[in-house]
């Protein structure tokens, strides 16, 4: 039987067994496409990345992003890990990663051989209200955001609910069925903090993940939507804390370039470290 290696890799920290776990399967040509979705599920973590070569002028490798339930065209950990696991033994400073979602240049910062920190650009999300504002801070069981409750897409789509206190946001204990019903694969941030410090849980049972222990995905529009609305600078960069109430903690960077009505750059920054590997044999 053909054996199809993986590694796997903790991503938005530098300490092994916290952040966010992505298995990389690091040459999926051979792989039949029938066993993408369900090799996501057998490894249940929040993502699987599979690599193929390149099909974008300047990219260094496709990935493809699958959740334990779907396909997805862009999202930040598997982004992110995926970059380190791939440019190690290349020596690159910059990998670019074809995606769902365009190609996304890693910026990677190492100590000697080794990659320590990497700074993703990502893709400029749209905005909008959502719909059922009512409705989802019922299934959080909060009363009030502090800010507008709104939607942004960036190859996923996030909300974001403002609570007046960390503590607030360590106390959830949102109805994740009600959370599952809602009608698209929708991220539910709810953060809390001041200055340059955030604390944040995402919640998407609708994509096959209860709590998200790190969402690279959803830090650079969390960056952008309290810059848009004034509770940082555009071009501060925030340090943003999650995972911590799963006894993943992970630690994320992000900023946001430009103004409101220009936005010029949106990045994303962390750590990963390699800590397993694998083989399928299938």
């Amino acid at each position: 039987m053909p054996a199809f290696r993986y590694v796997v890799c903790d991503v938005f920290t530098d300490t092994p067994l916290t952040g966010n776990q992505l298995a990389v399967f690091t040459d999926a040509r051979e792989l039949p496409e029938e066993k993408l979705q369900p090799l996501a599920r057998e490894l249940n973590y929040s993502e699987t990345v599979f690599v193929y070569p390149a099909t974008a002028d300047g990219a260094h490798a496709l990935i493809r992003i699958f959740t334990p339930g779907v396909e997805v065209p862009f999202a930040g950990h598997p982004t992110l890990g995926s970059a380190f696991v791939l440019a190690g033994p290349l020596q690159l400073g910059e990998i670019r990663l074809e995606t769902g979602s365009g190609v996304i240049p890693v910026r990677l910062e190492r100590e000697g051989a080794r990659i320590v920190f990497g700074r993703m650009e990502q893709p400029v999300p749209v905005v909008a209200a959502y719909g059922d504002e009512a409705g989802l801070l019922a299934a959080l069981g909060v009363e009030r955001s502090e800010l507008p409750v709104e939607v942004y897409d960036n190859g996923l789509q996030h909300v974001f609910v403002v609570l007046g206190s960390e503590e607030e946001v360590a106390g959830l204990r949102p109805d994740l069925g009600r959370l599952a019903d809602v009608p698209e694969v929708l991220g539910v941030n709810c953060i809390a903090g001041s200055g340059t410090r955030w604390k944040t849980r995402m919640f998407i049972p609708s994509g096959g993940t209860a709590e998200d222990p790190a969402t690279g995905s959803a830090a650079g529009p969390l960056a952008l939507h309290l810059a848009r609305h004034g509770r940082i600078a555009f071009g501060d960069e925030i340090e943003i804390t999650q995972g911590v109430e799963i006894q993943r903690p992970s630690k994320l960077y992000a900023r946001v370039d430009g103004s409101a009505d220009r936005i010029e750059r949106v990045e994303v920054g962390g750590s990963a470290v390699v800590v397993a590997r694998g083989e399928f044999r299938l």
